[in-house]
């Protein structure tokens, strides 16, 4: 299926840098909830299933690509406010989108 331009930048796609991540305990499937500096907008909550491959530690500092124009979603007792993007693996564990240097947090994805 393809769509237009107009269709992919209505999906706003951010930079961001982990301040602060932490086992989701309540959640379903393992997660991780993760605190995303997004430059202007901002740090924004996330829930990302991480927990298989990630140890909340080594998250900090790291950057990611998130969307950030969805609608916020209860996880648990947790509010999901951004959308990590990741892929997944042979075993379906997810592995994070990755930024190839270092950009300003906030930064757009075109």
């Amino acid at each position: 299926m393809s769509i237009s331009w107009a269709d992919f930048v209505k999906i706003d796609l951010r930079a961001g840098t982990i301040t602060k991540a932490e086992i989701f305990k309540e959640a379903r499937k393992p997660s991780i909830k993760l605190w995303i500096d997004l430059g202007d907008l901002g740090i924004k909550k996330s829930s990302a299933q991480l927990a298989a491959l990630c140890d909340p530690v080594n998250l900090i500092g790291r950057q990611v690509i998130c969307v950030v124009n969805f609608e916020p979603k209860q996880i648990a007792n947790f509010i999901s406010e951004v959308l990590v993007t990741g892929f997944p693996d042979r075993e379906n564990r997810i592995l994070l989108s990755s930024i190839e240097r270092l950009v300003p947090n906030g930064s757009r994805l075109f």
